[in-house]
């Protein structure tokens, strides 16, 4: 069978301006009644954007207002998983494309906002200042106009120029050429200090900051070949307990001091295969990156010393407490160490006393 000819295309390439190219591609334009999106070069053609930012800007700005733009939301319509999207916003945020803010509500909620800019460029620099637009305004052209509907050179023609009202006529463009003379000052304005503070500020770190290294696999204070073999044996064994961990001999050798620092801190071996295997990510892409990480961040603290378990035994010291004693005279209960009177049947007793030896 001969190769089947589509004719549609080879009308349309007949119709295409010009001598085509050899190589490279060639455009076939046709205009949009409906359905579309514009979408500048800067956006298209941006030198730092990746492919999957730019397409995903160009998805942004087809949506309606309101459209959900979250991680979850566009990867339910896009085949680029939460990472590769997540990344991507982060791209246009950097780049001024993006921009998250919070406001408030009337009712008091705060809530984010998701704002999508189509030409971030434009809102950095000043739009053009209002001095510029009096010049095209035709109130000074309609001055020249004034003149034209009186019929005084009618009457007196041989008058008008004695008098010499042309000079008086001639500043009157003279106005129209003042605001031609006056750019230059509208371009005071081009460098204006509002534009130093950035107007997308990304809440995000771009991905090329730089990361915080990350914490050295823990070491035990001395690796015995006890320790080292105990190890071994664990690491080695452990992908019977979970068959996801299933380690090579170099994972083994590389991950023996972490598990030998745990041992050494008197974890037992139940214990550590609880806390190195519960709950892993689905898949399980780096099984011995995963236990590198908890190695280091779950490491238990170092049991204490004797001497800290023997200040935990030792009773601690008590505090005399006076007991409640009850008044012979009155039966208030009052403390003190003997038995006896409240303050105030002594301090009435004394009166009295005094009372009587006066």
């Amino acid at each position: 069978m001969d190769t089947q000819q589509n004719t549609a295309l080879t009308r349309a390439l007949a119709e295409v301006p010009g001598p085509l190219p050899t190589s490279g591609v060639i455009h076939i334009t046709l205009p949009h009644t409906d359905r579309f999106t514009v979408v500048g070069n800067h956006l298209a053609q941006h030198p730092d954007l990746s492919c999957t930012a730019v397409g995903l800007a160009v998805r942004i700005q087809s949506l309606p207002q309101g459209a959900k733009v979250g991680i979850k939301a566009l990867a339910a319509h896009c085949k680029e998983g939460e990472k590769r999207i997540a990344a991507a916003l982060r791209e246009l945020e950097a780049h001024g494309y993006l921009r998250r803010v919070r406001d408030r509500l009337p009712s008091g909620r705060i809530i984010t906002r998701t704002v999508f800019c189509n030409r971030p460029a434009a809102l950095l620099h000043p739009r053009r200042p209002a001095a510029e637009a009096p010049a095209p305004v035709p109130a000074p052209m309609q001055e020249p106009a004034k003149p034209e509907p009186t019929p005084a050179p009618v009457p007196a023609p041989v008058q008008e120029p004695a008098p010499a009202p042309a000079p008086v006529q001639e500043p009157a463009p003279v106005p129209v050429r003042i605001p031609m003379a006056a750019p230059p000052a509208p371009e005071v304005p081009v460098a204006p200090p509002a534009p130093s503070a950035p107007l997308f500020m990304p809440r995000v770190p771009p991905p090329t900051a730089p990361k915080a290294p990350r914490r050295p696999l823990p070491q035990p204070s001395n690796l015995t070949p006890e320790l080292d073999h105990a190890a071994t044996a664990f690491l080695s064994d452990l992908h019977r307990h979970a068959p996801q961990f299933f380690l090579s001999e170099n994972d083994v050798r590389r991950l023996v001091p972490g598990v030998a620092a745990w041992l050494e801190r008197a974890a037992r071996p139940d214990a550590i295969r609880r806390a190195l295997t519960d709950d892993p990510p689905h898949p399980l892409k780096h099984p011995a990156k995963l236990l590198a990480h908890r190695l280091t961040e779950l490491l238990p603290p170092a049991p204490p010393g004797v001497d800290a378990i023997a200040a935990l035994d030792r009773p601690r010291p008590r505090f005399a407490v006076t007991p409640f004693q009850t008044c012979e005279d009155c039966d208030r209960a009052f403390r003190s160490p003997d038995p006896g009177h409240c303050r105030d049947c002594r301090e009435t007793r004394a009166a009295y006393a005094q009372a009587a030896a006066a």
